[in-house]
């Protein structure tokens, strides 16, 4: 059984014996490898951020997401995160979000972390993003040749310095700053990992934004 099978709200069955809630399933993980070694994504690693963010903050991540960064930047919908039985929200994954806010997600990296003459979040936030991380150890993706990833983000390494927020299934905020273009992509692609469509879905991409800076 999986993290989300384990810590997941619904009923348990019959016999179980396991952790109950994301933060005892945590408690329980073991480290591979060590620390700064080689990159190896993990989305425990992001709920383990999520975890320490809260402890530190004395508020869930939803509640701080929500008053930080969904308010302030003027969403226009609701958003819902998945919570374990206890209430918990799972930091990494399960967010239900509309297309437009995450645009304006996407939007708000391109102007480094300003809406409306307000800043957000200080644009040293997304200039760190944007610079990526090592790509030396980012190894095991093909389909990103030089890439790399910091603080929940991907780095392509490409001519524009694109880089974007990805879930599973194909589910993107790809933010090309060089073209000043966001793309959002909704998708239920039936293989999880995003490796399957990138041959095909970030050619696309750049073809977008070359399009965008051609028309100037």
């Amino acid at each position: 059984m999986d993290l989300f099978g384990r810590c997941q709200p619904a009923p348990k069955p019959e016999g179980y014996d396991g952790p109950d809630g994301y933060w005892e399933y945590l408690a329980q993980v073991q480290p591979e490898g060590s620390h700064g070694e080689a990159f190896h994504y993990k989305t425990v690693n992001s709920d383990m951020l999520g975890w320490i963010i809260s402890r530190v903050a004395q508020k869930s991540v939803a509640d701080l997401a929500s008053e930080r960064l969904w308010q302030p930047m003027g969403a226009e919908q609701d958003a819902y995160q998945t919570v374990d039985g206890k209430g918990v929200p799972f930091a990494g994954g399960g967010l239900s979000l509309g297309l437009r806010d995450l645009a304006r997600l996407g939007q708000l990296m391109i102007d480094k972390g300003a809406v409306d003459g307000r800043q957000i979040f200080p644009a040293s936030v997304v200039e760190k993003i944007a610079a990526g991380g090592d790509p030396a150890k980012f190894g095991g993706y093909p389909t990103i040749p030089g890439g790399s990833y910091t603080s929940q983000w991907w780095n392509f390494n490409n001519a524009h310095g694109a880089y974007a927020a990805r879930g599973v299934h194909g589910q993107t905020i790809y933010v090309d700053p060089l073209a000043e273009m966001v793309i959002v992509r909704f998708a239920s692609f039936p293989t999880a990992a995003n490796g399957a469509i990138d041959p095909t879905s970030l050619p696309a991409y750049m073809a977008v934004a070359d399009y965008l800076m051609g028309r100037d």
